[in-house]
C-alpha cells in the first residue's frame, strides 16, 4: 500500500482557521487547537451579540425619547407619549423619534403638542 501525503489540505484548513484569529493575542492567534477553539468563542459571540445589539438601541432610544418627553412637562412620562402617539394613529418609530428629540427638539415639541391637543379636543366633544 503507497503512503499518502496530506499535507496540503490540512494545511489549507490551518491557514483559514489562523487567517481569522491573526488579529486574537497570544497563543491564541499562534496555537492550532487554541486558535479553533477561539474562533468557536468568536462566532458564538459575533451571532449573540447581533440580537443584542438590537436590543441595546433600542433601550438607547427609549431613554432618550424618556429623557426629553420629562424635560419640560410634569408628569408626563414616556409611556403615556407612546400611548397617545397609537391612539392617534401617527406612525413613527422610537429610533425616528429619538433623532427628532436629539436634533430638532422644536420639532418634537410639535409633535407632542399636536398628541396632547388632540387629546384635550376628544374630551371637548365627548362631554
Amino acid at each position: 500500500m503507497t503512503r499518502v501525503k496530506r499535507g496540503y489540505t490540512a494545511r489549507r484548513r490551518r491557514k483559514k482557521i489562523r487567517l481569522f484569529a491573526s488579529t486574537f493575542i497570544g497563543a491564541h492567534s499562534r496555537l492550532t487547537r487554541t486558535t479553533t477553539q477561539q474562533r468557536m468563542r468568536a462566532l458564538v459571540s459575533s451571532h449573540r451579540d447581533r440580537s443584542r445589539k438590537k436590543r441595546d438601541f433600542r433601550r438607547l432610544w427609549i431613554t432618550r425619547i424618556n429623557a426629553v418627553t420629562r424635560e419640560d412637562r410634569i408628569f408626563y412620562s414616556y409611556s403615556l407619549f407612546i400611548h397617545n402617539l397609537y391612539k392617534r394613529r401617527l406612525l413613527l418609530n422610537r429610533k425616528i423619534l429619538a433623532q427628532i428629540a436629539l436634533s430638532n427638539k422644536n420639532c418634537f415639541d410639535i409633535i407632542s403638542n399636536k398628541i396632547i391637543n388632540q387629546k384635550s379636543n376628544t374630551n371637548q366633544i365627548k362631554e
